[in-house]
C-alpha cells in the first residue's frame, strides 16, 4: 500500500469515527430532562420511596415515559407496595416509548412478583431485540426469571 492509499484509508477511517461521535452526541438526552428527574433518582438510590414518590409528583410529568417508569418502580419498591398502580405506570410508559428498557425490565419483574411467569418471559423476549448489544436490563430479567423458576421447582415438590 503507497502513502496516498494509506492516507485515504485514514482519512476515511477518521471522518467515519466522527460520524460515529455525531450520531452518538444526537442521541444524548439534554441535560435538562435529567435534571428534572434528578432529585427524585437520589431517592430511590437511597430506597426512600415515599420521599421519591412526592418528588415525582411534584414535578407531574405524565407525558415522560421515564417519569412513568420511576413511578411504577417506586410504587412497587414502597411498603405497602401498590403493585396495580405501578402495572399503569410501566404500561404508560411504555405507552409513550415501547423500547424503554426500563420499563420493560421492571413491569417483567412486577409480573414475576404477580405469578405470571409467560407476561415476563414476554417483556424479556422485548427487550432482547431492544437491546443491540447486551444490556443490564436484559440481563437483569433473565436472572430474575431464572431465579423465579428454580423457586418454582424447589417448591414443587411439597405441593405432591
Amino acid at each position: 500500500m503507497n502513502k496516498h492509499t494509506a492516507r485515504c484509508w485514514l482519512g476515511a477511517i477518521a471522518a467515519a469515527g466522527l460520524m460515529v461521535g455525531t450520531a452518538q452526541a444526537a442521541d444524548t438526552p439534554s441535560p435538562a430532562a435529567t435534571d428534572r428527574l434528578a432529585p427524585a433518582r437520589t431517592q430511590i438510590a437511597q430506597k426512600n420511596w415515599p420521599a421519591a414518590l412526592a418528588e415525582l409528583k411534584r414535578l407531574n410529568d405524565p407525558g415522560s415515559a421515564d417519569w412513568q417508569n420511576l413511578m411504577g418502580y417506586s410504587l412497587r419498591k414502597n411498603q405497602p407496595p401498590d403493585h396495580p398502580a405501578a402495572e399503569r405506570h410501566y404500561d404508560e410508559a411504555l405507552r409513550l416509548n415501547p423500547q424503554h428498557r426500563g420499563a420493560l425490565e421492571y413491569s417483567g419483574e412486577l409480573y414475576l412478583l404477580t405469578n405470571r411467569l409467560p407476561l415476563a418471559e414476554a417483556r424479556l423476549a422485548t427487550l432482547d431485540k431492544a437491546c443491540l448489544l447486551p444490556c443490564d436490563e436484559y440481563t437483569d430479567l433473565k436472572q430474575a426469571i431464572a431465579r423465579y423458576k428454580s423457586k418454582e421447582r424447589a417448591e414443587e415438590p411439597a405441593k405432591r
